[in-house]
C-alpha cells in the first residue's frame, strides 16, 4: 500500500490524538517506526544485517501500553496482533502453540490485504451485483411444470426460445428494474437467491480451523435459497462479485510480505512468566519453559501457515507488563537481549485523568454525549465535573487496585446509572443535562475523597 512514510514526530503526533503523556513511549515506537522505512531504503546486502530494535514497556495496567502498540499498527495498516503470555502456561501447553501467534498473524495479514482489494474493485463488483439483480428480479427462476411427467423424469423437457417479442419486452423490463434500483425504489421486495454455505470449523489449539480449506476443493461448495430483501441480496452479490475479481495468490502473497517486513506483535503480562530471582525449581520452571518457547519466533525462525512459509526475522516484537513482583532482571539473558530498548510507563496523576477526559478524540466525554443524544438527552460537563471525576479516578486508584484509565469506566457507570436506564421514553421530550461538581460529589457518594490512612496504623 503506497503511502507518504510518517516521521518520528509526525508518529507521536497522531498518538496524542488518542493517548495522554507516556512520552518516551511514544517516542521509542516512533524511532522503530521510522526505522523500518529507513532499512526499506539502504542497500540489499546491508538491509538483511539490519534487525528491528524489540521493546519492553514498564508500567501499571490501564497506562496506554496496549493503547500505543494498537494504534501504532493502524497508523502504517500493518498486521497486528496482540497476545497474552499467560495464555501459553495452560495445562497441555506445547511449543507449537507459540507459532499459533505467527499464524493467526498472518491470517490477520491476509484479512487486512484481502480488504483493501475488495476496496479497489468494489465498483465493478457493485456494477455486476445490480446487472444480476436486475436479471433475477426480472427473469426470476421458474419452477418445472412438465406437460408429461415422463419427460420430466427423463429429463427431456425442452426450453422453449423467446420470441423477438418477448425477448424486447424482457429487456424493457430490466432497464426499469435497473431505474428502480438506481433509486432504491424496491429495497424491500423480497426474492430468492442462492448463497454459498460457510464450510464447518473446528477448535484446534484455540485457533478455528476451516474444514473447507483443510480439504481444498476436493469437495464441493454447498449452497441454499435463501429469501431476502433486495438491500441484503445486493450486498450479498457484491461481496460475492468483490470475491471472483481478486486474484487470492497475489492476496496471500502481498500478506507474508506485509507479515514479514510490517508484522507487529504486542506481548502482554510477559511479567507473569518471569521467574522470581529468590526462589528455584516450582512453578518458575514452567514459566522459564514459556520463555523459550517464545523465544525462537522473537529471535528469528520460519513458521509454516497454510499460505506459505512465513519468517520473523524482520518483525517488531513489542512486549509488557507491570513487573510489580518480578524484575526485568528475572526473564532469561537471551529473551532480556531480544528486547533492547526498554521504557518506563509512568501511573496516570490527576493531571493525566483531566486530559484523558478532554483532549483525545476519542474521549469518554465524547463517547457518552454521543450515546445519549440517541435518546434525546444533551449532556454537557462542566469544567468542576471534569475536576472532580479526574480526583475520584485518582482516589479510587491510590485507595484500591491501579487499574489506570480503567478507572474512569467504572465512574462513568456510575456516575450516569440512573440518567442511561430512564432515557429511551418515546413520551419523554429531549433536554439538556447538565453535569458539575456537585452532582459528581452526590452520585459518587463521596467515593471520591481519599482514604484516611492512619487509623490503619498500628
Amino acid at each position: 500500500m503506497n503511502q507518504q512514510p510518517l516521521t518520528p514526530r509526525q508518529i507521536v503526533h497522531e498518538l496524542d490524538r488518542f493517548i495522554v503523556g507516556q512520552d518516551e513511549a511514544k517516542k521509542a515506537v516512533a524511532i522503530a517506526l521510522r526505522n523500518r522505512y529507513r532499512r526499506s531504503r539502504v542497500e540489499e546486502s546491508l538491509r538483511d544485517e539490519i534487525i528491528p530494535k524489540n521493546i519492553l514497556m514498564i508500567g501499571p495496567t490501564g497506562v496506554g501500553k496496549t493503547e500505543i502498540a494498537r494504534r501504532l499498527a493502524r497508523l502504517v495498516n500493518a498486521p497486528f496482533i496482540k497476545v497474552e503470555a499467560t495464555k501459553f502456561t495452560e495445562v497441555g501447553y506445547v511449543g507449537r502453540d507459540v507459532e499459533s501467534i505467527i499464524r493467526d498473524l498472518t491470517e490477520n495479514a491476509v484479512r487486512l490485504v484481502r480488504r483493501e482489494h475488495e476496496e479497489k474493485v468494489l465498483p465493478r463488483a457493485k456494477v455486476l451485483a445490480e446487472e444480476q439483480l436486475s436479471e433475477l428480479l426480472a427473469h426470476p427462476p421458474k419452477k418445472n411444470n412438465a406437460s408429461n411427467p415422463l419427460d420430466f423424469l427423463l429429463g427431456k423437457q425442452k426450453e422453449q426460445q423467446p420470441t423477438a417479442e418477448e425477448t424486447t419486452a424482457l429487456a424493457r423490463k430490466k432497464e426499469e428494474i435497473r431505474q428502480q434500483l438506481l433509486h432504491g425504489e424496491i429495497e424491500d421486495v423480497e426474492l430468492e437467491l442462492e448463497v454459498e454455505e460457510e464450510a464447518p470449523t473446528l477448535e484446534v489449539g484455540g485457533s478455528s480451523i476451516s474444514l473447507g480449506d483443510m480439504m481444498g476443493n476436493m469437495m464441493p461448495r454447498k449452497t441454499r435459497m435463501r429469501h431476502v430483501k433486495v438491500r441484503e441480496a445486493r450486498k450479498i452479490l457484491t461481496d460475492q462479485e468483490a470475491a471472483k475479481l481478486i486474484d487470492n495468490d497475489a492476496v496471500q502473497e502481498e500478506a507474508i510480505n506485509r507479515t514479514e517486513q510490517n508484522g507487529i506483535v504486542f506481548i502482554d503480562e510477559i511479567d507473569k512468566i518471569a521467574g522470581s530471582s529468590a526462589s528455584h525449581g516450582g512453578p518458575d520452571v514452567s514459566r522459564e519453559g514459556v520463555q523459550r518457547d517464545i523465544l525462537p519466533i522473537v529471535e528469528g525462525c520460519t513458521v509454516n501457515t497454510k499460505y506459505g512459509a512465513v519468517r520473523t526475522d524482520y518483525m517488531l516484537f513489542i512486549a509488557a507488563g507491570a513487573f510489580h513482583v518480578s524484575k526485568v532482571s528475572d526473564l532469561i539473558p537471551e529473551l532480556q537481549g531480544r528486547f533492547p530498548v526498554h521504557v518506563q510507563l509512568k501511573s496516570l496523576t490527576r493531571e493525566d485523568f483531566r486530559q484523558i477526559l478532554t483532549i483525545p478524540e476519542n474521549a469518554l466525554t465524547k463517547q457518552y454525549r454521543a450515546l445519549l443524544e440517541v435518546d434525546r438527552v444533551l449532556l454537557k460537563f462542566e469544567d468542576s465535573a471534569i475536576d472532580a471525576i479526574a480526583e475520584a479516578a485518582c482516589n479510587a486508584n491510590d485507595n484500591a487496585e491501579d487499574i489506570g484509565a480503567r478507572r474512569l469506566h467504572a465512574i462513568f457507570e456510575q456516575l450516569l446509572e440512573d440518567v442511561s436506564f430512564n432515557a429511551g421514553d418515546e413520551n419523554m421530550p429531549p433536554f439538556e443535562l447538565v453535569i458539575d461538581g456537585a452532582y459528581v460529589n452526590a452520585h459518587l457518594k463521596g467515593e471520591n475523597k481519599p482514604m484516611d490512612i492512619r487509623k490503619y496504623i498500628l
